[in-house]
């Protein structure tokens, strides 16, 4: 297993408490630089996402690393549950994600509130469904993650995860090189003013036990007819669950 990525390197603090002053410090650049850097198509990928949870039609669903709460406006669009709960360890993120909430007045749908991913504060069986979008590789301990969102979730219930993976073939995996190791982290530390942030990314995304070895972890834990999705080329990738 390659050794966990984390951050700020100079500090002594773990991941978690590190990937939280991240987000802390790059929340009111976040959704612009999500868009811009992707060049839109993570709107794309997010409805791809959601729209494995058609099936089902859930009532309740929460979202995991919600960040700003950009995968939750999009559940509400398409699949009109009765509601919404978004956690994530960072303060300033969910700040920008209620101002959001409230601005296209959906904040009575969509709740935002401080929640540990290792320690999901919701009893057993809460959820119809369960999404992460790009947040279970900052995950200080994976497994545990995946396990509490299969605790949370109900039988019959589907949880829903996008996140980066490593494109294979020519010349998608030299161009997604080149931008996401060299572009991007460039344009990432002007416009964020973060040294680290967008550097921690693709070596995140590098270190991430993508595919296979995801679904293992994912299946280990309790989740049943595991499957990967891959997204242009290979650049993402949604992964499914059942309980």
């Amino acid at each position: 297993m390659k050794p966990q990525v984390t951050p700020y390197k100079e500090t002594d603090s773990g991941k978690k408490d590190q990937v939280a002053e991240m987000f802390d410090n790059i929340s009111d650049n976040y959704d612009f630089l999500n868009h811009f850097l992707s060049m839109g198509i993570d709107n794309l990928w997010r409805k791809k996402a959601i729209d494995q949870l058609k099936s089902i039609k859930p009532k309740t669903i929460l979202d995991v690393a919600t960040g700003t709460g950009d995968l939750a406006v999009v559940a509400l669009k398409r699949l009109a549950p009765e509601s919404i709960v978004g956690i994530d360890i960072s303060e300033g993120m969910l700040n920008v994600g209620r101002k959001k909430m409230i601005r296209k007045k959906i904040a009575d749908k969509i709740k935002m509130q401080y929640g540990d991913s290792e320690k999901i504060p919701f009893s057993d069986k809460s959820f119809d469904a369960i999404t992460v979008a790009y947040g279970v590789r900052n995950f200080e301990d994976l497994a545990k993650g995946l396990g509490e969102m299969c605790r949370v979730l109900k039988p019959g219930g589907k949880a829903v995860i996008l996140e980066f993976s490593k494109p294979k073939n020519f010349p998608v995996k030299q161009a997604f090189n080149l931008y996401f190791k060299n572009i991007l982290p460039f344009i990432g530390k002007i416009v964020s003013k973060d040294n680290r942030a967008y550097t921690y990314l693709p070596e995140s995304v590098d270190a991430f036990p993508e595919g296979n070895d995801f679904l293992a972890i994912f299946k280990a834990v309790g989740f049943k007819k595991v499957k990967q999705i891959k997204l242009s080329g290979g650049i993402s990738s949604i992964y499914v669950g059942g309980k």
